[in-house]
């Protein structure tokens, strides 16, 4: 998780709950689309892994849906999010999911060392989340509103 030391796999767990308790109390979603993309959502970023090599283990589908939750460095970084949503509506319904749950796991209480301005800046994200995704899956849209409030 950003700022903090705990190890890159329990970000992804996280993530991973979130989508799973999503999946458990709404239907008619792609379980496998789902989990898989939360599985890998971060991975283009934080690894050395590819697009290419995602698309031959997982296929185009995870690909598309990994490549759209992936933030694009060559665009100025005041507009990555907004590019970012952008290409995850664009997705199935299960992407915007997996944005709204890694947001939700972001928004857990920060470390003491994130600064005041950062917090805001990452609220301020997670309300353009909400207003822009919600529409993907009621759960996890109250799941988010309740974290954006607790503030």
């Amino acid at each position: 998780m950003p700022d903090t030391e705990l190890p890159y796999i329990v970000h992804v767990n996280l993530v991973s709950m979130e989508i799973i308790a999503a999946l458990q109390v709404t239907s008619g979603y792609d379980g496998e689309l789902a989990v898989k993309c939360t599985l890998l959502h971060d991975v283009l970023e934080d690894t050395k892994t590819t697009r290419a090599q995602i698309i031959n283990i997982f296929g185009e589908r995870i690909a598309n849906g990994v490549s759209a939750l992936t933030k694009d460095r060559s665009v100025e970084k005041a507009c990555q999010m907004e590019d970012c949503l952008n290409r995850i509506k664009k997705q199935p319904h299960e992407v915007w999911m997996v944005k709204m749950a890694d947001r939700i796991t972001n928004l857990q209480p920060p470390p003491s060392s994130r600064s005041r301005e950062k917090i805001r800046e990452y609220k301020q994200e997670a309300i353009l989340i909400y207003d822009v995704l919600r529409s993907a899956n009621h759960y996890l849209a109250s799941r988010l509103n309740e974290k954006i409030a607790l503030d």
